[in-house]
């Protein structure tokens, strides 16, 4: 069920969903396991604000989710010309802890006692098939990791070999460490 405030119109009382209204103010909530589906929603609300010139106010509370999925909205959250406050309320682990660290230094922000989690990229279920499609899902995997390690190496400051020895486990880290590792610039006890 979406959650709802009553807003009362020319035409009467009407029911307006609480994340239509949060979107009215430049805020996306990334919070759920990220899938397609996900994605596209966010990247949908992300350029319509864009379009709209609002700075957006990305909140993050997320257990990962889908890689591709995720580089997909770390392109566009990039790629986007209004400023982006990135937020970790909660959980911003795997792949929704690169989408945090992505952002602009001095606007990526976590509250007191979030937490973030970095690792290897995961393979789900189980591996079969010939040979050659073993060893080309397990290139496909090594590219990915290439790939998270390279966007976290630049966000943090950190060098390769440091985000690969850091990314062998999960990682969990809470709000100073995060700072520390370089996910996140400040610590906020207040989303306002």
């Amino acid at each position: 069920m979406t959650p709802c405030s009553l807003r009362e119109t020319y035409s009467g009382i009407r029911e307006v969903s609480l994340y239509t209204e949060h979107l009215a103010r430049g805020r996306v909530f990334l919070t759920g396991t990220i899938d397609r589906e996900l994605a596209d929603s966010i990247a949908a609300q992300l350029l319509y604000l864009e379009q709209e010139g609002k700075e957006v106010q990305l909140i993050i509370n997320s257990p990962g989710g889908e890689v591709n999925a995720g580089l997909m909205l770390y392109d566009i959250l990039e790629g986007l010309k209004v400023p982006v406050s990135r937020w970790c309320c909660g959980m911003a682990a795997s792949m929704a802890a690169i989408i945090l660290c992505g952002g602009e230094k001095g606007r990526r922000f976590i509250l007191p006692h979030s937490k973030t989690m970095i690792h290897e990229p995961l393979l789900s279920g189980g591996v079969g098939g010939s040979a050659t499609s073993i060893q080309a899902l397990s290139e496909s995997i090594l590219e990915t990791r290439r790939i998270t390690n390279s966007i976290l190496a630049k966000h943090t400051g950190k060098s390769l070999q440091e985000i690969d020895a850091a990314t062998t486990y999960d990682n969990y880290m809470n709000a100073e460490q995060s700072i520390a590792f370089g996910l996140c610039d400040e610590i906020r006890s207040s989303l306002l």
